[in-house]
């Protein structure tokens, strides 16, 4: 028995509805992914994440919040380099066959280096083994949540009722960011710190040293020990004009309020803070063979290099970061107060 023209219409209506509904979906999910906090194209960002290896990955994990496929890379990022450069440092350790591992690993590494950047760049989500799931269910984890932090299934989320516009925010480190009178409560306090830490190094710098509490005389008194050699005079110059300088930019940080030059000016001081450690570290005008306690004075050496070494990484990390942002802002024509 054949349909009459009316069932015809009403199956061919519900067919049309269905195959508008599924479109309309499709299109809503592939805005929802095309969303990022960094204004920059999915795969742009996925092969960016590659480029420094974990370095990079970390701070773009820190820099996008909500692009699932641009997490997922930053992951797989810090992950597999991650690893292969632990390896890596472990077997330079061990003699004889280290090296030997260590370039296999140089090499593979290369490789996958280069195939990760392609497939990102190609819009592919590519998976490590192992790496790569744990790196899809840490960027499902972090990226599906609500604004509270409550985790929401993909089919609920269009059936939440959008939020009113929230006021701007006043969070310390928005002030300190985005208001006049926060960049120069910032600037000045860089300046009196420098101030304080160029009369602290040039002229009461004696007082670096190790204080221990002894009896002497039947009176119990402090005892310092000093710990700087006189190498400390060769770093000093590296220091104070790392000082000056950073006083000089963010005086003229506090007259001339402007983006892209309080960004420029602060990644070059990281920059001067850098090779400042890296000189300190170099010349290590340290010495811990006074200190009467053996078990402080041999720690001592390794604790100050650890330190050293991270304050380093630190600020390379922060002046990475505050230029891929710069890079950013500038490209997307958001570089301004």
């Amino acid at each position: 028995m054949g349909l009459s023209p009316e069932e015809r219409r009403r199956i061919y209506e519900e067919e049309k509805a269905r195959i508008e509904a599924e479109e309309k979906l499709k299109r809503e999910k592939q805005r929802a992914e095309a969303v990022s906090t960094l204004n920059l194209e999915p795969n742009v960002a996925g092969l960016l994440c590659y480029v420094g290896g974990w370095i990079t990955g970390v701070i773009f994990l820190v820099l996008e919040q909500k692009n699932k496929f641009v997490r997922f890379h930053a992951i797989q990022s810090i992950i597999v380099f991650g690893i292969l450069h632990l390896a890596s440092a472990a077997l330079n350790h061990i003699p004889i066959v280290g090296w030997f591992f260590g370039v296999i690993i140089g090499i593979f590494g290369f490789i996958l280096w280069l195939v990760l950047m392609v497939k990102a760049y190609h819009h592919q989500l590519y998976k490590v083994p192992w790496a790569g799931d744990l790196a899809e269910k840490l960027s499902t984890v972090s990226g599906g949540k609500d604004e509270e932090g409550i985790g929401i299934r993909e089919e609920d989320k269009s059936a939440k009722p959008p939020r009113p516009p929230q006021p701007p925010s006043t969070a310390t480190g928005d002030y300190f960011k985005t208001t006049r009178g926060g960049r120069i409560t910032s600037s000045s306090f860089a300046i009196a710190w420098s101030f304080a830490l160029l009369i602290f190094f040039n002229f009461f710098n004696q007082y670096i040293a190790y204080y221990q509490l002894e009896k002497i005389d039947d009176i119990t008194k402090w005892v310092r020990y000093p710990i700087l050699t006189g190498d400390f005079n060769l770093w000093l110059p590296f220091l104070t004009t790392a000082l000056v300088l950073s006083i000089i930019g963010h005086i003229i940080l506090i007259i001339f309020d402007k983006y892209l030059l309080r960004e420029t000016t602060l990644i070059v001081l990281n920059l001067f803070g850098i090779a400042v450690v890296s000189a300190l570290l170099s010349i290590f005008p340290f010495d811990f063979s006074l200190i009467p306690n053996t078990t402080v004075a041999n720690s001592l050496p390794a604790i100050a290099t650890i330190v050293l070494i991270c304050i380093a990484v630190g600020l390379g990390i922060a002046s990475l970061v505050r230029f891929i942002r710069l890079i950013v802002n500038v490209a997307t024509r958001t570089a301004s107060y």
